[in-house]
């Protein structure tokens, strides 16, 4: 065999060689790129971890995130709030009773009146404002039940429907929707700041206190996939946080960056509709037996996530 047949072998070799490479790399970086991509995952229920205000994951980020599809077959839903009585307790006339008590973060996720079929939940977020009596104060329905506030009319909530998994639906609104079948499970919340994929801020009209003093947030999102994001910014959390320019509280019309973060860097879609819970400075977390977050005033209702 001459030289030159002995030239183009070898070319012909290592020009195979690198395309082979080439191909597993792109392998390998579709199938890692599949791992961090929930949204392209079929059989994605539910997920929890931190990043940073660009929504990128971080394992020292201030944002703490819960991320989960609605329409899983693996999850189920109810709404808790503070009672001195059992859930879907009745009256001697048959009427639902409603004696509300002041109830912590951690005693409303962890009472009797907590459990679904017997299961605690998996996850949790808090939700509605309470009265000066302790009563929620926004629209509140656990699985079709109503323990509702005043202001159940005129401020915003969320909720998930009922039915089977594949059609469940998160949707987010004032007051209770129209088909009934969406009024199971609502939780109440504060100022609404994605509206039909347009961000709002809101802040002029929450106040100098909601947009000045009361920096620790929780809120929820909806995403065009129909995917749901709760996040909670605290830097009190139960967690390592490393603050910086880049990682640190936020006010209510500084969220558009880390949700549409989130939404991007895992598949998930855009973000349509996003609302806060509470007013402030009473954020809580809960997810696979850790409180993340919470704080020390009692809460007007929970959101609460379980594995069938």
């Amino acid at each position: 065999m001459n030289t030159n047949k002995l030239f183009l072998i070898s070319i012909a070799t290592i020009t195979a060689a690198l395309i082979s490479g080439s191909e597993g790399v792109i392998a390998n970086s579709k199938a890692k790129n599949s791992v961090n991509c929930p949204g392209k995952n079929p059989q994605f229920s539910i997920e929890f971890f931190q990043t940073n205000n660009h929504g990128e994951r971080y394992k020292k980020g201030i944002n703490h995130v819960i991320i989960f599809n609605p329409q899983s077959p693996k999850l189920d839903f109810k709404v808790n709030v503070g009672l001195d009585h059992q859930i879907y307790a009745k009256d001697s006339r048959g009427r639902f009773r409603r004696e509300y008590v002041p109830k912590q973060f951690r005693e409303i996720i962890t009472d009797s009146n907590s459990k679904l079929n017997g299961k605690s939940p998996i996850a949790a977020i808090n939700a509605d404002y309470i009265d000066p009596k302790n009563q929620p104060q926004g629209l509140n329905i656990s699985r079709g039940v109503e323990y509702s506030g005043v202001f159940k009319n005129r401020r915003s909530s969320f909720g998930i429907s009922s039915g089977n998994p594949q059609q469940r639906q998160a949707t987010m609104g004032t007051g209770r929707r129209g088909t009934n079948i969406l009024n199971y499970n609502i939780v109440g919340g504060n100022g609404r700041f994605y509206n039909q994929g347009k961000f709002k801020d809101i802040c002029q009209a929450l106040g100098k206190f909601a947009c000045q003093g009361a920096t620790n947030r929780s809120l929820v999102a909806i995403t065009s996939k129909g995917f749901v994001i709760f996040l909670v910014n605290d830097v009190k959390a139960n967690s390592i946080i490393q603050v910086s320019a880049n990682n640190q509280e936020l006010l209510p019309n500084q969220f558009d960056n880390v949700l549409t973060g989130i939404a991007r860097n895992n598949c998930l879609g855009t973000i349509q509709e996003g609302m806060l819970f509470d007013g402030g400075m009473s954020p809580g977390l809960f997810y696979n037996n850790k409180i993340y977050v919470e704080n020390l005033g009692p809460i007007g209702s929970v959101f609460l996530i379980y594995q069938k």
